[in-house]
């Protein structure tokens, strides 16, 4: 697998003051209304609530074992807490945005594992590779394409994709349950080979170490120990843990599309000496597009993911001041001349990820026209 860490370079023709005049005008923001750039109480109730939306169900569906329908929507109550507490809890402490303090980030971080994820592979997948790199395949994996899922216009077009836009919404739904069952695997052995994990030997033998015994544990909680304890049929336990895994999944990939595979984004290539001729700032939003800024249960729930502008250029701000800063960011750009997209609602988003997945299902793939 080819290296990636260090082959890929923003060198802009000419240096702007774009990001500079930004980040003064936030931090200006902070220091006059004296508030302090992560999380709020808001945030601290937010995060409670996430939290007894995923745990909660499952206590009461051992506890009072309910008819199966009923049982159902617990589990998928639990689907909405589980991409709830991805997108909002886990997401800004693994981020460093949810606390000043490393340890609270580092157990905030780590709800992800109680969902069944590695938040060692999601830093780096994210972190580093997905935040530096957006939208430039093959290094941003948010963006890969996925067996039947084609999300760039510079990858193979295959026969079906042009249905894509039809079948994707079913594959999303998969996401998760790929991801506690393989993706933290595959990824592990991606990032020692590609560069992105520069850990020693010693140091990914405790890692794996740690990644299999979470996952046993995860496992054995959702779905032995409800049978095992509690007499539960099996094939309700696993049918309700598909049903949650599934509407996670669909929640967090079509969150996570609308900010990226939407018209009006760009989706860059290096140049023969690997470089990006490009400020790194603009780039974000050139590749990026907000959507329902105004929406205030959706900026609760995503977790400030429909300001992904304002997420890309301040990471380590927390998502609840993203609404306040957002009017900052949209000003200065446009003083600048630079692009800040958004689409007013969710369905606006919506239909232009469908469109776009419409458009990269017929595309050929612009290297092979550029050849």
């Amino acid at each position: 697998m080819t290296k990636l860490k260090g082959k890929v370079k923003f060198i802009p023709e000419q240096k702007s003051q774009f990001f500079p005049t930004l980040k003064k005008r936030v931090d200006a923001y902070f220091q006059t209304h004296q508030i302090s750039p992560k999380a709020n109480t808001a945030m601290v109730v937010k995060s409670i609530v996430l939290l007894l939306c995923y745990s909660l169900p499952f206590v009461l569906l051992l506890s009072l074992q309910p008819p199966f329908w009923l049982s159902l929507v617990l589990w998928m109550v639990m689907g909405i807490g589980l991409a709830g507490i991805g997108m909002s809890v886990m997401h800004d402490a693994n981020h460093g945005a949810y606390s000043t303090n490393k340890t609270v980030n580092y157990l905030m971080g780590n709800t992800l594992n109680l969902v069944g994820g590695s938040s060692f592979n999601w830093k780096l997948q994210h972190n580093i590779l997905h935040h530096t790199y957006t939208n430039i395949v093959p290094i941003d994996e948010d963006i890969q394409d996925r067996l039947v899922l084609r999300f760039s216009p510079h990858t193979d077009v295959k026969f079906y994709h042009r249905f894509q836009w039809v079948y994707a919404f079913l594959f999303y739904g998969m996401l998760t349950v790929y991801w506690v069952l393989l993706k933290d695997f595959v990824q592990f052995f991606q990032f020692i080979s590609n560069g992105v994990n520069a850990n020693s030997r010693r140091q990914n033998v405790n890692v794996l170490a740690r990644i299999v015994l979470l996952k046993l544990v995860y496992f054995f909680t959702m779905l032995a120990a409800p049978t095992l304890f509690f007499g539960i049929p099996f094939l309700e336990v696993l049918t309700g843990f598909l049903v949650m895994h599934f509407v996670s999944g669909v929640i967090l990939t079509v969150v996570f599309q609308l900010a990226h595979t939407v018209e009006g984004t760009s989706h860059p290539v290096p140049n023969g000496s690997g470089n990006i001729e490009n400020d790194w700032a603009i780039h974000q939003l050139n590749t990026t597009v907000n959507f329902s800024r105004h929406n205030k249960f959706i900026s609760w729930y995503v977790g400030g993911l429909n300001f992904q502008i304002e997420h890309h250029l301040f990471p380590k701000v927390c998502h609840v001041h993203y609404p306040k800063i957002a009017e900052i960011v949209k000003q200065t750009a446009e003083e600048f001349g630079v692009p800040y997209m958004e689409n007013k609602t969710f369905g606006m988003a919506l239909q232009s990820h469908i469109n776009t997945l419409r458009r990269f299902g017929k595309l050929p793939s612009l290297n092979e026209a550029i050849g």
